[in-house]
């Protein structure tokens, strides 16, 4: 690209640590999906007010109360993710099948034999799948593309001395705190870019030459391809308390243990004119350990209505990240007439890890069911997630405080709506639907790409979420007072955009000036789901 005379600030990235995490690494790491028991998933999620299903000590733990015998429940799942990309009018699909284990758990019902104050409390244990990262993806294009990923490099490098980015045997720049990017780093050392001279701290792409009248002019770009990889999950251990009063008032509490393991791979090339090409693989595994608490309470105002409502604190992670990347390029050029060629790779060390903390938003559950008889039920549930307190901390308890500035300017609670209905067929046998809808908590500015986002690390590319439709349906049937089995369908649709490198922009002027061309991707998550449950 040509030459802009804007110096970037050195330390870009998040304070100027290379791997100190960005506001869609704590969003990536916050989010949850529905999932629960069939009997949860068939009727939307919808039980913050409904009660009795394990699933409710993730949500509002009062719904333990509502259980008059002890139970023991499990649940596996088979979900196909169809995640389909579309990238200036080139379009791919990819597809990923998972066979998982969702939840297992016990509770135990103990009665008082009072009629009145405290008739039961309840305790629960269950393991709970909150999340599933594993979906491949890819975006493919064969040409129209206006900016190459070694402009991107070598704007971010803006600021940096030339002299201090290369790699040799006596020096190596990722030892060098100063420098803290480690993408202007990699991509110096594979050849993305060149410098003006050796004391100037501005770059241009290498791929380009000099025209018929002595301007540069940057080769053309035939295509480009990302290819991404994810593989992981949200688990969570619950312990469980809950008390009946009355058989008007039903609280609770859950404490819970939560387990992350995120694995990403990821591959990037260009193709420009004349054989030259650029390529940029990425590996990462994130690891944290957290805890938090839940509380809840319903209510039964009359017996066919109740009301709920419910705090989930946040989650307080330990995390670690380990990555490494690699990079290289195939250039030919003229060199006082004569056609030369230039290959060079470079890669990041070799175990190269970060510790860090992270707290998740917390949430607050309003619910309301209305029991229609002893034939149906309809349920509401209305979520409100405040992704707006999402933090990043060091391990010593002082705050990422450029990261958690971003969160604060570019995140806004999250609305989930949940509605959720069943209806016995016979004693035995019953169906559900249902449907739940998330927003997006991204502000429009940064949903729109009118802001830039500071990548950590070697990985340029992001996605940008723009919200999340599920549709349910169930059946359950009770082959015994005791044995029951249900099923459960849920078709999700989640909308994002994907950005193989960010949007650059000068000051407060809207326009940027180096545009990232983004694909529209919808990942399309098809889940049935088995339950099986035994009452004593």
């Amino acid at each position: 690209m040509k030459r802009i005379g804007i110096i970037m600030s050195v330390l870009a990235l998040c304070g100027g640590t290379a791997f100190s995490q960005s506001q869609l690494d704590a969003f990536k790491y916050s989010q949850t999906e529905l999932n629960g028991t069939a009997r949860y998933l068939g009727m939307g999620g919808a039980f913050g007010a409904l009660g009795g299903d394990i699933s409710a000590m993730n949500t509002n733990p009062a719904g333990l109360a509502i259980y008059k015998s002890s139970e023991v429940v499990t649940t596996l799942s088979l979900s196909s993710a169809s995640a389909k990309t579309d990238w200036l009018g080139s379009k791919v699909d990819n597809s990923r099948t998972k066979v998982s284990f969702d939840n297992i758990a016990y509770v135990g019902y103990f009665p008082t034999a009072n009629d009145e104050g405290i008739v039961s409390w309840n305790v629960g244990f269950s393991y709970n799948r909150l999340k599933n990262y594993s979906r491949n993806y890819t975006m493919a294009t064969g040409g129209d593309l206006n900016t190459s990923l070694s402009d991107y490099v070598a704007m971010r490098a803006a600021g940096m001395p030339s002299g201090l980015l290369g790699e040799d045997k006596d020096y190596n720049p990722y030892n060098n705190q100063d420098l803290g990017d480690w993408l202007s780093i990699l991509g110096y050392n594979a050849g993305y870019m060149d410098s003006y001279n050796d004391n100037d701290k501005e770059y241009y792409s290498a791929f380009g030459d000099n025209n018929a009248d002595g301007q540069w002019s940057p080769y053309l770009l035939q295509g480009g391809q990302l290819k991404v990889s994810e593989r992981g999950s949200v688990d969570q251990y619950d312990l469980a308390f809950g008390i009946n009063i009355s058989e008007l008032v039903m609280l609770g509490a859950t404490v819970a243990i939560t387990d992350l393991n995120y694995r990403y791979q990821s591959s990037y090339d260009e193709e420009f004119t004349n054989g030259n090409n650029l390529y940029l693989d990425n590996y990462l595994d994130t690891d944290g350990t957290g805890y938090s608490f839940n509380v809840g309470a319903i209510v039964r105002p009359a017996d066919f209505l109740r009301l709920g409502v419910a705090y989930n604190s946040p989650t307080w992670y330990k995390m670690t990240d380990r990555y490494y990347g690699e990079a290289g390029s195939y250039l030919t050029f003229m060199d006082k007439g004569e056609m030369k060629e230039r290959k060079l790779d470079a890669a990041t060390p070799n175990n190269a890890y970060y510790d860090y903390e992270f707290r998740s938003p917390d949430k607050w559950i309003f619910s309301a069911a209305a029991i229609l008889g002893t034939t149906a039920l309809i349920s509401v549930d209305y979520e409100l997630m405040n992704y707006k307190n999402m933090r990043m901390y060091q391990t010593d308890g002082s705050s990422n405080v450029y990261t958690n500035q971003d969160i604060t300017d570019n995140f806004k609670s999250m609305n989930t709506i949940r509605v959720g209905a069943e209806v016995k067929v016979t004693p035995q046998f019953a169906v559900r639907a249902g449907v739940a809808y998330s927003d997006s908590p991204i502000k429009d500015k940064l949903k729109n790409g009118e802001k830039e986002v500071f990548t950590v690390g070697t990985i340029p590319n992001y996605t940008i979420d723009k919200g999340v439709m599920n549709y349910t349906v169930g059946i359950g049937y009770r082959f015994t007072p005791n044995f029951y089995t249900d099923l459960a369908c849920v078709f999700r649709t989640h909308k994002e955009d994907v950005y193989a490198f960010s949007n650059m922009f000068a000051g407060d002027d809207p326009k940027p000036f180096l545009e990232a061309q983004p694909a529209t991707m919808k990942t399309n998550t098809t889940r049935v789901a088995l339950t099986l449950g035994y009452k004593f």
